[in-house]
């Protein structure tokens, strides 16, 4: 089999890879039908964070289960499912206080970290799922039409991340709204924020095509000021004092900047932008305006099954984010199309 090797900053390489083999009885094997490249792909791809060796990277991926271990209970051979962008058993003490990311048991796809995890990474022909009954979602029905599959493939992190961006910030009926960051978890927040009832939504973009996906998601209103003056402007927008939350979904320590002194004074910031920008919280800031913060990894598998329902009906177009489809072998381009933001999100077929 064939999958996507990082080998160093700017270095993906499609090539020959081992064929995962079930391990233990816990395993299942997918097929992979679609997968794609996420905006965290692009920090090791940047040379951000450090390749120290060769190794699978992806972490998004739906398919076919092709095997499964003698332990396994709720997946079945020939079972469409979705894998979230971690593993976990849904079972222990972290999972079931809503937590799966901090599984005691999980890992990282593409990772040998802790017991569960796998070596392989998720842009490749197969993959080894660790604690399948546990990771896997299964989807009702079978694979879903060409037209479902790109929203469907979402669900395993960035729209249950613009969920989880929204559910921090305490988006509900009738609040107010800013986004900052207008790449894939950005737009999967406007239309999160829109689904909890928001009464106004902006989203701050100065790309002329993602303002207009923003608007169809859900936005009410661009901004595409930044710093002060995008501070002032939102400020501006919702009555001189700013939006009742901001949703910061980048990562760096100007979008989180961005998103603290624009939020109203007790406002909150839902944060799920990866942090290998350097973000930094303020102290004395939030002291003197009472501006809460909280996020963090999005346990995207608890929230699967309740956002699937909507994905299927077409309730909900997570999938509109995907803007360039490539076969699994160009996956460099996907990347280089990413990196130069020429694409919002690249989505991968075998």
């Amino acid at each position: 089999m064939r999958a996507s090797v990082i080998h160093g900053e700017r270095d993906i390489r499609f090539e020959e890879a081992p064929d995962p083999v079930l391990q233990h009885p816990t395993d299942a094997i997918v097929r992979v039908v679609a997968a794609c490249v996420c905006g965290s792909d692009l920090w090791p791809y940047r040379g951000v964070q450090p390749t120290r060796s060769p190794h699978r990277i992806g972490h998004e991926f739906v398919g076919v289960v092709e095997a499964v271990g003698a332990d396994v209970r709720s997946v079945r051979v020939g079972d469409f499912v979705i894998a979230p962008f971690y593993v976990c058993d849904n079972t222990c003490v972290n999972c079931r206080n809503g937590f799966s990311t901090s599984c005691l048991h999980g890992g990282w796809w593409g990772s040998h970290d802790g017991p569960g995890s796998s070596a392989d990474g998720g842009q490749g022909e197969r993959v080894r799922a660790p604690l399948a009954d546990g990771t896997l979602v299964v989807v009702p029905g079978g694979q879903p039409d060409d037209a479902l599959l790109p929203g469907v493939l979402t669900l395993s992190d960035v729209m249950c991340t613009g969920h989880h961006a929204a559910l921090s910030g305490g988006v509900t009926a009738g609040s107010t709204v800013a986004v900052v960051g207008d790449g894939a978890v950005g737009l999967c927040a406007v239309l999160a924020s829109a689904r909890l009832g928001a009464s106004r939504i902006v989203a701050m973009s100065r790309h002329e095509t993602r303002q207009a996906l923003a608007r169809e998601l859900g936005a009410t209103d661009v901004v595409p000021e930044r710093g002060d003056d995008g501070v002032a402007r939102l400020r501006e927008l919702f009555g001189g004092i700013g939006p009742d939350v901001v949703l910061e979904c980048v990562g760096t320590k100007e979008s989180m900047d961005q998103a603290l002194r624009s939020a109203r004074p007790g406002g909150q910031v839902g944060f799920v932008g990866v942090p290998a920008g350097g973000p930094e919280l303020p102290v004395g800031t939030m002291f003197s305006t009472n501006v809460g913060v909280r996020g963090g990894v999005a346990p995207v598998r608890g929230y699967i099954e309740e956002l699937l329902p909507e994905v299927l009906d077409g309730r909900i177009r997570p999938g509109l984010v995907f803007d360039l489809e490539l076969p699994l072998a160009r996956v460099a381009d996907a990347y280089a199309a990413m990196d130069e933001r020429r694409a919002t999100k690249v989505l991968l077929r075998p």
